[in-house]
């Protein structure tokens, strides 16, 4: 950014004050040139802007995506939708009894112990050296996670999708009877809007939350033989995006490529915050996951409802967040069915988020646990789902 020279001298007389951590030189790697960024901020609605002014929208809670290098998106399969038949998905759970041990093993502390970890790197920003070394861990810790599960002898494994931007993404393959994909994503990076580049931002709830919630659900899952042995009727990734807070840069990559490749993707799930319930608490509401509506595929969303209702012991809101506002957008503009749940009706959701106050003592391990059931209970189903 332009500013980071006068910025840096600033923090250097004010950091005190503030008692605000300087970062060391390493996180300083942004341009001091501004490039230009062609964004879009709804369906057609495009504009080119400059790095500055991207923060600028977000911090105003504009959400948007970033396609300079992804402008045709969705393209292929647009090409084709026509002669695709539409996915149809279970009426109903099918698959209690199964899933009813499963779900006992799932262990907030788990959840607790990985977040306190990942909230613990300086900041997870996609364009510094702490984001890199983050998604490092991660890739660690969810191989270390199928290499204890012996997954890792039926085929099941963890690869970074490369980025040029420094943090990669990771996604985690549990191969099934076919090539029918079901994903399970989050992001894992966090961003502090004030200065990306100079702040510290724990993002124990944008996106830890949700990051560690689907490790939590991967592990447990993995508890299952027939899962481990690869006789699921479809296969399973599980992804963790970097650069979310960029314009959903991570996930249009990985949705891109599969497109060209012509994977065959029959559902996708976002979880993007998933601990914060003080918000509705203190509106005088009852603690529910908040399921959303807008620009998300209904038959996918109804199904999920029927899963809330089935496996969590708490009930959904129904809720909007608007265009663009995580990475399952990615993946409906690439033309796979894709939905979203969050922790609460969106107007009652964190607002510590994007800042150096995002700290896990904020967040409920309970709530949770009931997404941790909610993402365990729809992967498992739909793993066995017949999608013919």
């Amino acid at each position: 950014m332009k500013l980071i020279p006068l910025v840096a001298a600033w923090c250097s007389t004010s950091a005190i004050a503030w008692s605000i951590p300087l970062p060391n030189q390493a996180l300083l790697r942004e341009s001091a040139v501004a490039d230009r960024y062609l964004i879009e901020l709804g369906p057609g609605e495009t504009r080119w802007i400059e790095e500055d002014e991207k923060w600028d929208l977000r911090r105003k809670g504009v959400n948007f995506m970033d396609i300079t290098h992804t402008p045709d998106l969705g393209s292929l399969n647009m090409k084709t939708l026509s002669k695709k038949s539409t996915v149809v998905f279970p009426k109903k759970p099918a698959y209690n009894d199964s899933l009813a041990p499963l779900l006992k093993d799932l262990k907030k502390e788990n959840m607790h112990k990985n977040l306190e970890k990942f909230s613990s790197f300086y900041t997870r920003y996609y364009k510094s050296s702490y984001g890199a070394e983050s998604s490092a861990w991660l890739l660690a810790k969810v191989n270390e996670t199928i290499r204890k599960s012996g997954a890792d002898q039926y085929g099941a494994n963890v690869k970074h999708f490369e980025h040029p931007w420094g943090q990669n993404s990771v996604i985690a393959t549990i191969p099934g009877k076919s090539n029918k994909t079901v994903i399970i994503g989050a992001h894992q990076d966090s961003i502090n809007l004030l200065f990306p580049s100079l702040f510290r931002a724990p993002g124990a709830d944008d996106d830890g939350s949700g990051s560690v919630t689907i490790l939590e659900a991967l592990r447990v899952l993995l508890k299952s033989e027939a899962i481990i042995k690869g006789n699921a009727s479809n296969t399973i990734e599980f992804q963790w995006y970097s650069a979310e807070e960029g314009g959903l840069l991570g996930s249009q990559a990985i949705f891109s490529a599969y497109e060209k490749e012509g994977r065959d993707v029959k559902a996708m799930l976002q979880q993007d915050m998933t601990g914060y319930t003080h918000g509705t608490i203190a509106a005088g509401k009852p603690e529910s996951v908040g399921v959303i509506t807008d620009f998300v595929n209904a038959a996918l969303t109804d199904f999920i409802k029927e899963v809330i209702t089935e496996y969590c012991t708490i009930p959904y809101v129904l809720t909007k967040c608007g265009y663009a506002c995580s990475d399952h957008a990615s993946a409906s503009k690439a033309g796979y069915p894709s939905a979203f749940v969050i922790e609460s009706d969106f107007g009652y959701s964190d607002q510590k988020i994007h800042t150096t106050e995002d700290k896990l003592e904020y967040l409920d391990f309970d709530h949770m646990l009931q997404h941790a059931r909610m993402t365990l209970g729809l992967v498992y189903e739909l793993a066995f789902a017949n999608f013919d």
